[in-house]
């Protein structure tokens, strides 16, 4: 089954923004950030294997796994260059791209990106997953943001709708166990990408981080490479893109510009 996306404007005419969302999200939680990027420029907001209408494509996983879908679904849509912007795991996936896709990949902004430390907030994240009713989702949702930000119910109804599909826990579940893993120790953590890779690439990197953020610390943003810029945001949590669209459609306006001009190929 191919991935289902949202997609605006001529993505082969200029270099589209592809949008990969997070553990449990969709392409819907994007609206905001999307309505507030210019009108000129094209957009691919993806349903992440796994996730809403991509809930049966292939690249059910880890973030290399769906790494390799989004890079096989941007071939058949015949996009040859593209700016990426992913949040948590779509974070860790979009800098998989980066790492992958060098001369296609013209910029790359990670939110609150996994896979940047070990440290990882398993059992809210678990809690989740596995929520299935409005209060459930929004408890866990309050639990995930910024200690006065405020819950969206659209946003919750949004994510409840696809989670009543067939199949749907199931599949949170199995990416869950493929982006986290037991140590040695009985402790649960996450898989780390490669900084040093990292490091080696010559694209513009943007880190956005939360100073709230209780799923993935922070701290974490120490150890970045010097060649990926950071910015932090000291009272949102994990759920940038929620907490503050505005701000982050304005980092990605900054982002786009390298390139919008140019030809996709």
């Amino acid at each position: 089954m191919a991935l289902n996306a949202i997609v605006a404007g001529d993505i082969r005419k200029t270099p589209p923004l592809v949008l990969l969302h997070g553990f449990g999200g969709g392409a819907f939680t994007w609206k905001k950030v999307v309505a507030g990027l210019e009108a000129a420029q094209p957009v691919i907001a993806y349903d992440m294997p796994g996730h809403a209408g991509s809930l049966h494509a292939d690249g059910i996983g880890g973030a290399g796994k769906m790494a390799k879908a989004i890079r096989n679904d941007l071939d058949l849509r015949g996009v040859t260059t593209f700016h990426v912007a992913g949040h948590s795991l779509g974070g860790a996936t979009a800098a998989l791209l980066a790492l992958r896709e060098q001369k296609r990949v013209l910029s790359a902004t990670l939110l609150a990106p996994g896979g940047f430390g070990p440290a990882i907030n398993h059992r809210l994240l678990s809690h989740y997953a596995q929520a299935e009713t409005h209060l459930d989702l929004i408890w866990a949702l309050e639990g995930m943001a910024g200690f006065n930000a405020s819950i969206d119910d659209d946003l919750v109804d949004d994510m409840l709708a696809v989670r009543h599909l067939p199949g749907a826990r199931e599949a949170l579940e199995q990416i869950f166990e493929a982006i986290t893993f037991v140590a040695p120790n009985g402790e649960r953590l996450q898989g780390e990408l490669p900084l040093g890779a990292l490091a080696a690439l010559t694209m513009p990197i943007r880190v956005v981080w939360g100073g709230e953020d209780c799923i993935l610390p922070c701290w974490q943003a120490e150890r970045l490479p010097g060649n990926i810029a950071l910015t932090r945001i000291a009272t949102a949590g994990h759920m940038l893109v929620e907490e503050y669209p505005a701000r982050i459609a304005e980092l990605l306006g900054e982002a786009t510009a390298i390139g919008r001009d140019n030809p996709a190929g």
